[in-house]
């Protein structure tokens, strides 16, 4: 029904540690999160604190040691990464990743497009095809509709993470991870593609993460702001509650 929130994701009392040597660090203690429908999460924390396990867990490039990672129901902890595709959606740190730089705009798109839906955009080749995408990269405002056969890895980071959320609003995908998408960028590139993660959230009624160091952006983006400290939710925060935080008290959590 309408405007009654779902649960989404699950992780039920998962762990995960690495093996360094003869040490083994726990990452994930014991981890326990409930992520409903249309939530958009910022993740904060040290480093080590186990933001960015926490997304691949959730993608599937990590298996938990213990515990159980749910997806509307259904436990998906053993389900392979590629097969998470056509729900989860990703974009990385790194503007290389995430898209294929030596194959033209039109053709990421594609590859994108056939990987991710179940059912896809009629006939991912053709004229069809190729306005389409055309069309929904006029949008972004940044004249790359004049580029769809330029070789992707030619553009600027700030192109490519802007063209990645884009074909992530194209697929299936109804999850999507973000681990530091701004962090190579310029202020003015990372405010563009901020604004466009939130226009795609609602659009397409996304569950959201994002991993961030910039405090501001947690305080201001997104309707929930969760905290993780020695792999356990330190802080966890309503739209409400977090926009009544000053940013020298989620400072201060760091201590």
């Amino acid at each position: 029904m309408s405007g009654i929130s779902m649960k989404v994701v699950e992780f039920i009392s998962v762990s995960k540690s690495f093996q360094s040597g003869s040490e083994k660090t726990a990452v994930l203690n014991n981890f326990n999160l409930s992520i409903s429908s249309r939530e958009f999460i910022t993740l904060i924390g040290s480093n080590g604190s186990g933001k960015s396990t926490l997304l691949h867990l959730l993608s599937g490039k990590l298996k938990p040691d213990l515990g159980i990672i749910r997806l509307h129901d259904k436990e998906i902890q053993n389900i392979a990464e590629h097969k998470r595709a056509i729900w989860i959606a990703r974009v990385f740190q790194d503007p290389m990743q995430g898209t294929a730089p030596d194959l033209s705009v039109l053709e990421n798109f594609r590859l994108a497009v056939t990987r991710t839906t179940s059912k896809g955009l009629g006939i991912h080749t053709g004229k069809r095809f190729q306005e389409l995408v055309k069309e929904k990269i006029a949008g972004l405002g940044l004249g790359l509709e004049k580029k769809i056969d330029l070789e992707m890895g030619k553009l600027s980071g700030g192109q490519r993470q802007a063209l990645t959320l884009l074909m992530a609003s194209m697929t299936d995908a109804h999850i999507l991870l973000m681990d530091e998408p701004t962090a190579a960028l310029d202020p003015k590139t990372a405010s563009l593609i901020m604004d466009l993660s939130q226009k795609f959230h609602e659009e397409k009624g996304w569950v959201t993460l994002m991993v961030t160091h910039q405090l501001k952006d947690a305080k201001e983006i997104g309707n929930r702001l969760v905290m993780l400290k020695s792999g356990k939710i330190y802080k966890d925060l309503n739209r409400d509650e977090k926009e009544k935080l000053d940013l020298t008290e989620i400072v201060s959590w760091f201590n």
